[in-house]
């Protein structure tokens, strides 16, 4: 049986928009995406919103004209406008024209529920109530329907085959290139699947929470969603704020194309404001939601440096500069309409709380995040303990079980399956050896098994409870084959270790004049990622430098860059970055240099390897982990048991207690890790330097910063002074 998905916008004919829904749901013969509201189209009077359409490999595109009472008015013109506007914005698709003429069948029905005597108003237009649609989709038929033509006419009704672009043009060669796998592969990406089409189109009057993977394309469903509310209320003050400063040129691009798209007109920035969460004096640049609460309120504004002195720490310092801004104010302000917040998981439910309270009602607050983004065992708090309770002791905010409002993108776009478990099973360490006889070779894992389902994983064998025995694999229908077909396993992922840090990055150097002079992959397919921001800089410079005497150019992101940009688009050159700065991005080809510094035993190894997975799912294609040294040994021998395993998570599920134990193991302090972490802290002797020339920002450091002892905190903290004066 056939089936229609259905995706409800806004279109203000609820009755009509109803009545199709019903019949179509029933009709066996018709499948595809319907939308409603869905797309807007630009026409010289500005966005034209359909009321409702089809695109169904059977039939082609339908668009429905739906009327709402007993006057149909001037449906032919109406028609006739519609049919234009569509097939204006469908030609602008060479691969969907032949000879001038559109491929895709195109129709279109008005549809009348409230009409009972149809035939005596009807000719050649199509025109429909309940009793004869059934008759008239028929009727309709799309003989030369392709696979293939589909996927693209869908993709171009959804505006997304023109957003989701590269960066720059890409042209291949060679049909076997590299670079022509790439251009495959984000051709076949630029369609979003069912779920992410409703949380993008449905706008829900309250609380919604959007999860899924890294690559499940919560940025990009949150920047679409973002542009299609403000096209269709472009009156409404609408914000978007996240914790990694280089996704700001993402969003501002990916809305920006889209309101071009939908409305021919650029958004209004005075509407549409993409900030960071935190934020500082200093103009539209440096703002943020938390200094906008603090000065509309008229109360003291905490600083990173005057917050971690009076609330403790790194990861003390924003929930409580967020809690006591809360605390002070009875009244809130009312100054937007729409939040919208990406990376959830990197906030205290804080400042979740303080984005509520900057809205007016009702309280449509969005927010997603990444259900693995910090690889904790802990997820997000549920929105009942997130925002609390009222006088009553009710919730204020409960999802209950609506869909609608609770949207689990479990599909993963980004990372084909051998790079998504090859992330999790080094992150967690499924295929470590212990490293004495009480030690458990797993770094971490979740306190609840079930969640390994809600991300896309399926029990291949075993049982997935505390203390059993259990195989993980990932299907295509989470892990879209497309993704891995363009090449073998052992060149997707790919582990090696050299004898010196000078071999590693000449064999660097080497790979990365080959992939832009051999493989016809740019300079923007290519992110070379070190794992420990501190020593980035340092370790990132003679590699840079070889580079350069072979004429290849490359950035450090936010160093050589403003502290938004990411990848350098004037012109070519290749990304190099610390891992905080790559949350948020990707490239086809990921070089992850220095990973031995990733195993150790003892403390901060949880830490160590959550940056290792952050790295590896920054691929859409391939993935280079290398290294140098003992410890690279291990991370090899994990990923030789990796491919053993064909890609799946073979281990024994731990027991509370020894969730317990991994929740602790992995921190303490023996003499000799303390020994490591002095060595380590030496090092942020430069640090402190970086950030005072303006090298390296805050966030950049991240949990580094809990490590230090508190002279070397109040160094730091001297250093950031000297930075504001």
């Amino acid at each position: 049986m056939n089936e229609i998905n259905f995706t409800k916008g806004v279109n203000n004919k609820p009755v009509a928009s109803n009545e199709l829904q019903e019949i179509l749901s029933k009709v066996n013969d018709i499948s595809g995406e319907c939308f409603f509201g869905y797309p807007l189209v630009a026409t010289p009077e500005g966005s034209y919103s359909i009321d409702a359409s089809i695109i169904s490999p059977e039939k082609g595109i339908i668009l429905f004209d739906l009327v709402e009472g007993t006057e149909i008015g001037d449906y032919k013109s109406r028609q006739d406008d519609l049919i234009n506007y569509v097939e204006s914005k469908l030609k602008v698709h060479r691969e969907l024209v032949v000879k001038r003429q559109l491929i895709p069948a195109l129709e279109v029905v008005t549809f009348a529920p409230a009409i009972n005597n149809i035939e005596d108003v009807g000719d050649d237009y199509y025109l429909a109530n309940c009793s004869n649609l059934r008759e008239i989709l028929n009727e309709i038929e799309w003989e030369s329907a392709d696979p293939e033509i589909y996927k693209l006419t869908l993709s171009a009704m959804e505006s997304l085959s023109s957003i989701r672009k590269s960066r720059s043009k890409r042209e291949a060669r060679d049909p076997e290139s590299r670079g022509a796998k790439l251009k495959n592969l984000e051709d076949s990406i630029a369609t979003l699947d069912h779920r992410q089409n409703k949380a993008v189109i449905e706008i829900v009057e309250d609380v919604q929470r959007i999860r899924g993977l890294a690559g499940s394309g919560k940025t990009i469903v949150l920047a679409l969603k973002a542009a299609y509310i403000h096209t269709q209320y472009p009156n409404w003050r609408l914000a978007v704020t996240f914790q990694t400063r280089s996704l700001k040129g993402q969003f501002k691009r990916l809305i920006n194309n889209f309101c071009i798209e939908q409305s021919g007109e650029e958004p209004d920035w005075t509407k549409v404001r993409i900030l960071n969460a935190w934020g500082a004096p200093g103009g539209d640049e440096r703002d943020g939601l938390y200094y906008e609460f603090c000065r509309t309120t008229g109360q003291n504004f905490f600083d990173f440096r005057s917050a971690s002195k009076q609330f403790g720490g790194n990861d003390k310092a924003f929930d409580g500069a967020c809690e006591t801004a809360l605390a002070a104010v009875s009244d809130y302000p009312d100054l937007y309409d729409v939040l919208l917040v990406d990376e959830a998981q990197d906030f205290d439910p804080s400042f979740l709380r303080l984005c509520y309270a900057m809205l007016g009602n009702p309280k449509r607050l969005i927010y997603a995040y990444d259900e693995l983004q910090n690889l904790s065992g802990k997820s997000v708090p549920p929105p009942e303990e997130i925002f609390g309770k009222d006088d009553h002791g009710n919730p204020i905010v409960s999802l209950g079980l609506d869909n609608r409002r609770d949207v689990i993108l479990e599909k993963c776009y980004r990372n084909s399956r051998p790079i998504l478990v090859a992330a999790h099973a080094l992150g967690f360490g499924i295929y470590r050896s212990p490293k004495a006889n009480s030690e458990l070779g797993l770094v971490q894992m979740f306190d609840e098994p079930g969640l390994w389902n809600e991300i896309g994983y399926e029990t291949s064998s075993g049982s997935l409870d505390k203390g059993k025995d259990v195989v993980l694999s990932r299907s295509s229908r989470t892990s879209p084959e497309f993704l891995e077909n363009h090449s073998e396993d052992s060149d997707i992922f790919y582990v090696d270790k050299f004898e010196c840090e000078d071999d590693q990055n000449e064999w660097l150097v080497n790979q990365i004049e080959k992939n832009i002079n051999e493989d016809e992959l740019r300079h923007d397919d290519i992110i070379v990622i070190h794992p420990d921001p501190i020593s980035a800089r340092k370790k990132l410079g003679p590699i840079r430098k070889m580079l350069f005497e072979r004429n290849i150019q490359s950035h450090l992101a936010g160093v050589d860059t403003m502290a938004d940009v990411f990848f350098q688009t004037e012109s070519p050159s290749i990304t190099f970055t610390g891992i905080y700065r790559a949350k948020g991005n990707e490239a086809g080809m990921v070089y992850v240099i220095n990973s031995q510094d990733c195993e150790t035993s003892g403390v901060g190894l949880a830490s160590l390897r959550n940056r290792l997975f952050t790295a590896i799912t920054r691929s859409k294609a391939w993935i280079r982990v290398v290294g140098y040294g003992d410890n690279m040994d291990d991370l090899i021998a994990e990923s030789r048991k990796l491919f053993h395993e064909n890609f799946s998570l073979n281990f024994k599920y731990p027991t509370d207690k020894e969730l317990e134990k991994l929740r602790v193991v992995h921190r303490d302090l023996s003499p000799d890790e303390k020994a490591r972490l002095d060595s380590k802290k030496k090092g942020f002797e430069e640090a402190i330097q970086s950030i005072g020339s303006g090298e390296l920002e805050v966030d950049d450091l991240e949990d580094a910063l809990s490590q230090l002892d508190e002279a070397q905190k109040k160094k730091f903290l001297e250093a950031l002074r000297g930075k504001d004066e």
